[in-house]
């Protein structure tokens, strides 16, 4: 026990075990669900569906991974969704982190105005209808890979993040110095701004990594070729198509109703890790850039 703890007055004693339960507390409610999801993919889906696997699984089994992974689908949405990510969230960074930089600058006399312009993006946009005429009939980007990664690639919020920080963390005596050297905007950002922004480069990154990977919305609209499609889409497409068979056997009274119904319930919780592995194993190595980048705007110096 921390001898700080055995000096404290009884009452402070009290109110820190309370802070430690409330803690516990809150932890266990974040992560049972995921513990959940993940014995319950792979334990009988009866033992499931009758509330009979809730701390550890029963009867395992891999049925619902060799399922969902025996479909060739699953390897083509794997595919887009990675190229999406990767692509998306490099060009992502390319347009945040200049237009962060340039509505950061004091001596941007323009920076006012166009931040407002940014801002009510943020509020208002001019609705499905219009973007999707404007995406299909003007920039003609439907049914092809540059419609999950071109027009959405700019997040007003993220850029307001980095803009925060670029404006409150870098001292303007660094720019003065670099000025007096003969050091361009340009040159400062590349060398001097982005290398010391890098915690908050990462989380934004991270963001806009997540959002890119969880993207089916805009692959829902504009897509109709199955070859591009997302991998969400295509959990999508084959969790309803197990309900629907369930369905249709219920309906006429088939006795493979049972299987079918097993089937869909665990592919529901198999389709859950297999959509969400990838980023729960890429978030330990962004984990130290993202507590630093939690911070920001909580320390100002």
């Amino acid at each position: 026990m921390d001898k700080s703890f055995k000096h404290m007055k009884l009452g402070d004693k009290l109110f820190e075990i309370f802070i430690l339960l409330v803690g516990v507390l809150v932890l266990l409610c974040v992560i049972y669900p995921l513990y959940y999801v993940v014995i319950a993919s792979i334990s009988n889906p009866s033992l499931v569906m009758t509330g009979g696997v809730w701390l550890y699984p029963r009867q395992l089994t891999l049925d619902g991974f060799e399922a969902l992974l025996g479909e060739a689908k699953i390897w083509i949405g794997y595919r887009n969704t990675i190229f999406y990510s990767i692509a998306g969230t490099m060009l992502s960074m390319l347009v945040t982190i200049p237009a962060a930089y340039s509505l950061s600058r004091k001596d941007f006399k323009a920076r006012r105005p166009l931040m407002l312009f940014f801002l009510f993006t943020m509020y208002f946009s001019g609705g499905l209808i219009p973007t999707y005429l404007l995406i299909s009939n003007t920039l003609h980007l439907t049914d092809t890979v540059w419609v999950m990664i071109v027009p959405f690639c700019l997040n007003v919020y993220n850029m307001i993040i980095v803009r925060s920080y670029f404006e409150n963390s870098l001292p303007a005596d660094l720019w003065e110095a670099a000025q007096l050297d003969g050091c361009s905007n340009t040159r400062f950002l590349i060398t001097i701004a982005v290398p010391l922004s890098m915690a908050v480069i990462s989380v934004v990154m991270l963001y806009y990594l997540v959002a890119n990977w969880n993207a089916y919305f805009n692959g829902l609209i504009y897509l109709r070729d199955d070859e591009l499609v997302p991998l969400q889409l295509v959990l999508r497409d084959i969790l309803l198509m197990n309900e629907m068979m369930a369905n249709s056997l219920s309906t006429g009274g088939s006795m493979g109703l049972d299987g079918a119904m097993k089937r869909a319930y665990q592919i529901k919780f198999t389709s859950i890790i297999v959509g969400t592995l990838p980023m729960m194993i890429l978030y330990p190595f962004l984990q130290k850039y993202f507590e630093k980048g939690v911070m920001i705007g909580a320390i100002k110096g």
